[in-house]
């Protein structure tokens, strides 16, 4: 990610990193996880 794109601050890139930080939490969907992402899989297991 890093390595792909110029940032022009700290800021920005500061920005993008907690922009995939959240993207890897809670919207990327993994088959191992039963098709879920990280966070619903959670969320499922603590129901059961």
């Amino acid at each position: 990610m890093f390595y792909l794109k110029k940032y022009s601050s700290i800021g920005q890139l500061k920005q993008e990193i907690i922009e995939y930080i959240n993207y890897y939490n809670n919207d990327r969907i993994k088959l191992n996880l039963k098709a879920m992402s990280p966070i619903q899989y959670r969320a499922h297991y603590y129901k059961t």
